[in-house]
């Protein structure tokens, strides 16, 4: 049972999570990647409601079965770029940085394939899907009922 509804939030609250999350969707230009990286930070913080939503947000997209099943343990396929690798790497260190320090080779290799401000881009994304994470299992939204806009 869902302890605050999605409607209970304060609506400034919102209304500044929205302007990121526009924010984010706008100055990424592959949104594919980017609905790797929100997955898989899903993933990570075992967010049925997000994991739910991200896979829909994939399948729209065009993304396979395949990677989608594959990216719990895309380290370990060849089902990934060298680019999605670099991201999805990111993307766990960040999400996990209690645990570690992002490396300077983590960092030099990001820098391979993106801008400076690409990667500021990138590090807010992954920081408001940890956000939204976060907030949607402290307030248990049910997961199975995103339905992907427009469809």
């Amino acid at each position: 049972m869902e302890r605050i509804t999605h409607q209970e939030m304060p609506t400034e609250m919102m209304t500044h999570l929205m302007a990121m999350e526009h924010y984010v969707n706008k100055s990424f230009k592959d949104l594919q990647l980017l609905e790797l990286m929100r997955l898989r930070v899903a993933q990570i913080n075992k967010c049925a409601y997000c994991i739910d939503m991200h896979y829909k947000e994939l399948k729209h997209c065009g993304e396979t079965e395949l990677r989608i099943n594959m990216l719990f343990v895309w380290s370990e396929t060849s089902f990934f770029t060298e680019k999605e690798k670099c991201v999805l790497a990111f993307t766990e260190a960040l999400t996990n940085i209690s645990n570690r320090e992002i490396s300077d080779t983590l960092y030099k290799a990001l820098s391979c394939y993106f801008t400076t401000q690409e990667i500021c881009n990138l590090t807010v994304a992954i920081a408001q899907i940890n956000t939204w994470t976060r907030l949607v299992r402290t307030f248990k939204f049910t997961p199975g009922l995103y339905k992907v806009a427009g469809k």
